[in-house]
């Protein structure tokens, strides 16, 4: 048996972050969708699910069309079975991803960012899976006591330390 690897950029509108993940069952949709809904006031999002068996439909939801094109359009790039992409403006990733990463169907995350995203994929006879992501860049050196000053900065910013 062979594999193909290949590798996917995928592409959002500027400002949002997206979510990618696993997961194993087409509920996922709808469970994803109340999470969205539940967690963030004026949150907006587009969501697209791989089906991995019977019709092998590309499933989305969301309340942002652009947003739900663009998951979808992520999806289908990617074309790996179970899995999903999750879109979101108005929000971070840090507000949904404990609730994503609780809900039943959920199997793995595999990446939640605004930083450009490749996701590498697994190609057999049988389908293709997700073996991982790049996410961003690597590092180019370590940060010193100004950049551990900006980073705390930052933090207070956003409001996520006091």
């Amino acid at each position: 048996m062979n594999a193909k690897i290949d590798v996917h950029q995928l592409e959002w509108e500027e400002g949002c972050n997206i979510i990618v993940g696993q997961s194993h069952f087409i509920k996922t949709v709808e469970d994803i969708s109340e999470i969205m809904a539940g967690s963030v006031p004026g949150i907006e999002f587009g969501l697209a699910f791989c089906e991995a068996s019977g019709p092998c439909l590309i499933r989305s939801e969301g309340n942002n069309a652009d947003l739900i094109a663009q998951a979808v359009e992520c999806a289908r790039s990617t074309a790996a079975g179970h899995s999903f992409f999750l879109i979101i403006k108005n929000a971070f990733p840090i507000n949904v991803l404990n609730q994503i990463k609780q809900c039943p169907e959920v199997a793995r995350i595999y990446a939640a960012t605004a930083n450009p995203l490749q996701v590498l994929t697994a190609e057999t006879a049988q389908g293709r899976g997700i073996i991982g992501v790049v996410d961003g860049f690597s590092p180019k050196g370590v940060e010193g006591e100004k950049e551990k000053r900006e980073r705390r900065e930052l933090l207070r910013k956003f409001g996520y330390k006091y």
